[in-house]
């Protein structure tokens, strides 16, 4: 995020030092261009960084991600302090789920098509929050693993299970 503070910065002095030159070499064609013109050419060098990492920090993220790490769903919106997004509607959040792998035999020997997955949320501006997930692959359905402590035949048989539809993009990225 500093960073991005930083590329904001630099494109506003970028933008006025443009606004410079202008009022420079319009001052040896006779006319001078006004001083208003600097702030100006500042603020939409800072509004256009702005609008253009809007629209750009979900590919950001993407670029960024693990090979079996797939984005399988998007969420855009619209913001009355945004009247761009109006023309063009932007993501403002996103999940991605990476691949499975499989669970171990000695959990549950009977379910050998269960696989250990995390689900990443992505938010604009917001920490990564990472859900530890394990998908049923042979009967569709998901569960969350809540706890921090290993899983074990006795917490296996406590899991909560949600049924998921037999295309679901979680079910397709996770059971590949």
């Amino acid at each position: 995020m500093i960073y991005e503070f930083i590329a904001t910065i630099t494109a506003g002095f970028g933008m006025a030092g443009i606004a410079m030159i202008i009022r420079h070499l319009t001052k040896f064609a006779g006319k001078q261009a006004p001083k208003w013109l600097i702030p100006i050419f500042a603020a939409i060098g800072i509004l256009g960084f702005q609008i253009h990492q809007e629209y750009n920090w979900q590919q950001q993220q993407i670029d960024r991600l693990p090979e079996q790490v797939k984005v399988v769903k998007t969420v855009e919106g619209q913001a009355w302090y945004r009247p761009w997004s109006y023309l063009k509607p932007q993501v403002i959040r996103f999940m991605a789920v990476e691949a499975g792998e499989p669970l171990g035999s000695d959990i549950n020997p009977t379910t050998a098509d269960i696989r250990r997955s995390n689900i990443y949320l992505f938010e604009r501006r917001i920490s990564t929050k990472i859900i530890p997930q394990l998908v049923n692959c042979q009967q569709p359905a998901i569960t969350s693993l809540t706890t921090k402590a290993p899983l074990s035949a006795a917490t296996f048989k406590q899991l909560q299970w949600q049924p998921l539809a037999a295309d679901d993009e979680i079910l397709q990225v996770v059971c590949q």
